[in-house]
């Protein structure tokens, strides 16, 4: 399970703000890719907290609710919009996504902690940790943040394209959404630089 140990090596060093960030949806068709950044009180515990992909939707849900309720917490999340991942590249606007969440914090913090690679050009000093959503508490809170309010996005996108099914698949290629594609063809939510909106004749994914 994830803890403050990362956290409370920085904080010995004089280091108090201390922001996990973490993302959400990079391998999806459609939608934006979301982004948080969280920095947790130093002595902070909730029973549950871990990597996102690790726990039910359901689960995620309540400890999005307990962390985005609680005023000991510091959090912010931003997206990248389908048009952004298409003319930069999904990594750079993960980055984005990133700088932007931790730019929006208030405050400010002194050092972050990025789930995976190192980010180029990066507006904060942070180490990237690799696996970091399940090492780190203030990752882990960032990555739950991120699903869930990409999840509740794509849902909204649901209701306004209700024959690509988003809600189920939150825009990842199932066989069902490749299907939607092949009789619909992308709306404006579906990222046309991704190989299987940009060919729709490519064989059906059954994964």
């Amino acid at each position: 399970m994830p803890d403050l140990a990362l956290e409370s090596a920085l904080h010995a060093r004089g280091l108090f703000r201390i922001a996990g960030i973490d993302e959400a949806g990079r391998g999806p068709l459609a939608g934006p890719v979301a982004a948080a950044a969280v920095i947790l009180p130093q002595d902070f515990t909730l029973a549950g907290l871990d990597d996102s992909k690790k726990i039910s939707a359901r689960i995620r849900e309540s400890l999005y609710q307990q962390l985005t309720s609680d005023p000991a917490v510091c959090w912010a999340v931003a997206t990248a919009s389908c048009q952004e991942i298409d003319r930069l590249n999904i990594l750079r606007a993960t980055h984005l996504a990133m700088r932007r969440a931790a730019e929006a914090l208030a405050p400010l913090p002194d050092h972050c902690l990025i789930d995976g690679l190192p980010v180029r050009d990066f507006p904060f000093p942070h180490d990237a940790i690799v696996k970091g959503d399940g090492l780190s508490l203030s990752i882990a809170a960032a990555s739950v943040i991120a699903k869930v309010t990409r999840d509740h996005i794509m849902h909204q996108l649901d209701r306004e394209f209700p024959q690509f099914g988003f809600a189920k698949h939150q825009g990842y290629g199932t066989r069902a959404h490749l299907e939607a594609l092949q009789i619909h063809g992308p709306c404006c939510h579906h990222r046309r630089s991704f190989q299987p909106v940009a060919q729709l004749t490519l064989p059906l994914d059954g994964t």
